[in-house]
């Protein structure tokens, strides 16, 4: 099984990067592999540009998310919502409406936060976003990671009931890809 990941932060010690980078060795541990796509390459979405002839990064993030078989989303919270470069990256990826490589492809929504609800809001708000696009999403309970300033060591993970729980996220978001019929 292949999966995409997209962290929807761009500075470089993002805690949600870090949290993508785990939930990678965890996919990676179950025997599917994982890419990563750096959305930080995307134009800000303009109609202008939405033709036949797509800008090379949203060409590449597009084929990306078709050869995909899952997606597994990590995302900071923004101001009670989601970061606009991923919101950007989404609307893009979303076009044509209801028919673009989004529709039927199951997504994860992971999260890490400095704050105790570790992103719940974002989540809340990206699952609204992910059902216009009709991107199916697991509905296991939310990994939100709070406090997630001390759950990282150099290697990952700090905290051994945390990797358990994040690897039971992985393998029930992997069982559940298996359900569906993607490329």
């Amino acid at each position: 099984m292949n999966l995409l990941g997209i962290s929807g932060s761009l500075r470089k010690a993002s805690l949600n990067t870090r949290l993508l980078a785990a939930a990678s060795s965890a996919v990676e541990a179950a025997g599917s592999t994982v890419h990563h796509f750096d959305i930080g390459q995307v134009p800000l979405y303009d109609q202008d540009f939405d033709g036949d002839e797509k800008p090379a990064a949203v060409a590449a993030l597009k084929r990306a998310i078709e050869q995909a078989d899952g997606l597994l989303i990590v995302s900071p919270e923004y101001n009670y919502s989601v970061p606009g470069v991923l919101k950007n990256a989404l609307d893009w990826a979303s076009r044509p409406g209801y028919e673009s490589v989004l529709a039927g492809k199951p997504t994860a929504i992971l999260s890490a936060s400095m704050a105790v609800t570790g992103g719940a809001r974002m989540q809340a708000h990206l699952r609204n976003v992910l059902s216009a696009t009709l991107s199916p999403v697991y509905q296991a309970p939310e990994f939100l990671l709070g406090a997630a300033q001390n759950a990282f060591e150099d290697d990952g993970l700090s905290d051994q009931k945390t990797r358990q729980r994040l690897e039971k996220f992985i393998s029930g978001f992997i069982a559940w890809v298996r359900t569906f019929d993607t490329p």
